[in-house]
């Protein structure tokens, strides 16, 4: 649409960010601001009036202004409006300037706006060489994607040029720029390194080539992290996307992450976590180490600020806040451990109090699933943001340890898939799958089941289930599922006996401390049938000690279960257990004669049991046989009381000496 009137190219130079013309066809002195309102400083009236929001200039028809009328049909046009000019008032003066050939300085902060500009009004090599377009991009080739803080810049002005810098490739060259330039080896290069925050602008990157650094003086990996965090989510996804597949490793994306989530999420990191990297090296490949230090304490970095300072956190709605947590979530690397499980858990409580969406709050638990063993109490606790009825998500904290138990079962059974090796290690952070994973997770769960089992409206179903999902072998001490149950006993003195004992059915006594024992032998909150095991375990814990320590000292080498002095060997013993141990035997006395009492009871039902029985079958007996059956067992009881009448008369017949006299048996004649 517009072209420069000059016909010298020759007479610009856009080498040193100057754009001028030695002819024009209205001389002028320059541009004059009056108010809201711009003027060309010459002697001839203006005739044409263009309108960009507030501000309004006044231009003249001569030269090439007569192409808007004649595109326009209407020759007694002389007002024209851009509302939606890219770059406004401020990118429209620089063009029109470069119109009356005034000399133009090319910034960083203003090439992009210009560029734009220059794209909406088609200032193209079709209607002069070197037009607007040509110089703009030549300026942007040249100069901006050649230094590391005008790249950052000119990204960040394209936050306002949505579509424009887009369409013209501006945000991915520069985003492209940035990634080779902070995975580039820092080895050979004059860094400005003084160890305090960076307050002026970063040199030129082409100002810091050519140049070797001092003895001693060594690049931090994450002097890049300050100055890629002042950039709006969308181009910070960009830059973090073609950092990765430029191959930087994987805890030094993490740790940007971290550090532009500290800077844009106010209230998401504590004090004193933060993202500062010690290594040396290159950025790019997988060697190195890599750790975590605080924003807030900084321990050496770069002058490489561009915009905004630490002290000035920008102000994010809640609506941005949700984009933002959305976009980290998906650009985080898969790899264990890329950030801290502290990190992941505070980004996924500021997630459930957004309503982020739920997919990304499910990956997100898969996350600190994987590395749950590092979580800590304090960022477990997140209230429930739902209408739960709970005060924490105790639901939450069910899903996060079913994760972490699935992790565990896919790396015992594939032991050769690891995240990372073992050289990756970094500031001593313990990691380990297996048991002593399960058992850190086991004390955590422990803690927090103490500290939610005060909430009354936790379930008893809730509390019994997130303590037996744990297998039985990640607990070597049960003493902090002991606190959490009294501690849950404390707040609901409503539950019945049938409740309480299937509260401590969750514990296992024989695993208790001596500690435990004798506080739960005078507790009277627990079921007396949980009291009679923890005392009975103990009596057989303390047996074998002693025994133990009876062979140590005799030298025996045969294993003797009895103790044979057991009171001398009690008289050894701190005098506050003793005193608990004699308390603890009164009891048991006390609860032996009631065991046997009851012992006596049971056994007296039981006898009147069984007679009931006999009875019972006695009566359907004879309910089964019929009359004709029963006449003879009547006839077979006659016949056996004969018997035995006849047996007792025969017993009074003469004995053996008289029956050598006996008279000879009379033998019947027949008749026949």
């Amino acid at each position: 649409m517009w072209d420069s009137e000059s016909e010298l190219v020759g007479g610009r130079d856009y080498g040193n960010g100057v754009l001028g013309s030695s002819k024009h066809g209205v001389k002028t002195d320059g541009f004059e601001l009056r108010g809201q309102s711009w003027y060309v400083a010459t002697d001839i009236p203006s005739d044409f009036l263009v309108q960009i929001g507030d501000v309004s200039f006044h231009l003249h028809k001569s030269g090439k202004m007569n192409r808007i009328i004649y595109e326009s049909h209407n020759a007694d046009l002389n007002k024209i409006a851009f509302d939606d000019l890219p770059g406004g008032p401020e990118a429209f003066e620089l063009a029109a300037k470069f119109c009356y050939g005034i000399a133009v300085d090319l910034t960083a902060a203003n090439i992009s706006g210009l560029r734009c500009a220059a794209e909406y009004l088609e200032m193209t090599e079709d209607l002069e060489e070197g037009n607007l377009i040509f110089k703009t991009e030549a300026f942007l080739s040249y100069v901006v994607l050649s230094s590391w803080r005008d790249s950052i810049i000119v990204l960040k002005s394209c936050e306002k040029l949505s579509p424009w810098a887009e369409n013209l490739q501006i945000v991915r060259r520069c985003s492209e720029s940035i990634a080779w330039k902070a995975c580039a080896n820092p080895k050979g290069i004059k860094w400005v390194y003084t160890g305090k925050p960076p307050k002026v602008s970063s040199p030129k990157w082409n100002e810091m080539k050519d140049s070797s650094p001092t003895r001693g003086q060594q690049v931090p990996p994450d002097w890049w992290f300050e100055d890629a965090a002042i950039l709006r989510i969308d181009h910070f996804v960009r830059v973090i996307t073609a950092i990765k597949v430029k191959g930087m490793r994987f805890e030094l994306i993490g740790a940007a992450i971290m550090q532009y989530a500290t800077k844009w999420l106010p209230g998401l990191i504590k004090d004193g976590v933060g993202t500062g990297m010690g290594d040396e090296g290159s950025n790019c490949g997988n060697g190195g180490s890599s750790g975590s230090s605080s924003s807030g304490t900084w321990k050496g970095g770069l002058h490489m600020i561009v915009a905004g300072t630490k002290d000035e956190p920008p102000t994010v709605q809640a609506k941005d806040q949700r984009m933002i947590i959305e976009s980290l979530i998906s650009i985080i690397p898969p790899q264990k451990d890329s950030v801290s499980c502290s990190f992941l858990l505070r980004l996924l409580r500021m997630a459930n109090m957004l309503k982020v969406a739920p997919a990304l709050v499910t990956e997100l638990e898969k996350r600190v699933g994987m590395q749950f063993e590092q979580a800590t109490l304090a960022d477990l606790l997140i209230p429930s943001y739902n209408k739960s009825e709970t005060l924490y998500d105790v639901d939450l904290v069910q899903r996060l340890l079913e994760h972490f138990l699935v992790q565990e079962q896919t790396d015992s059974s594939s032991p050769s898939r690891q995240s990372f090796p073992e050289k990756h290690l970094y500031d001593g952070a313990q990691r380990g799958n297996g048991p002593n994973a399960k058992m850190r997770v086991a004390r955590l769960v422990d803690s927090y089941l103490t500290e939610v089992s005060r909430d009354r409206n936790l379930s008893l179903t809730k509390f019994q289930v997130l303590a037996e999902a744990l297998p039985e072998s990640a607990r070597t001490c049960d003493d902090g599922l002991y606190r959490a149950i009294d501690s849950y006993l404390k707040a609901h003195p409503t539950l019945s006996e049938h409740e309480r004992k299937r509260l401590c059915r969750v514990m296992d006594c024989q695993k208790l401390s001596i500690d435990a024992c004798l506080h739960a032998a005078q507790n009277e909150r627990l079921p007396l049938r949980i009291v009679v095991q923890v005392l009975f375990s103990e009596q057989v814990k303390i047996s074998n000690a002693i025994a133990n320590n009876t062979l140590k000292e005799a030298g025996e080498s045969q294993y003797q279960p009895m103790i044979s002095n057991r009171k001398t060997l009690l008289e050894g013993t701190p005098r506050s257990f003793q005193e608990g141990w004699t308390a603890a035997k009164k009891d048991i006395n006390t609860l032996k004669f009631e065991l046997e009492s009851m012992k006596a009871k049971y056994i007296e039902l039981q006898n009147d049991m069984e007679i009931l029985q006999r009875q019972f079958e006695k009566m359907s007996k004879q309910k089964q046989t019929s009359a004709w059956t029963s006449g003879w067992k009547k006839l077979s009881k006659l016949t056996k009381m004969t018997n035995i009448e006849t047996h007792d008369i025969g017993s009074q017949l003469p004995t053996a000496s008289d029956q050598t006299r006996k008279t000879p048996r009379r033998w019947r004649n027949s008749i026949s």
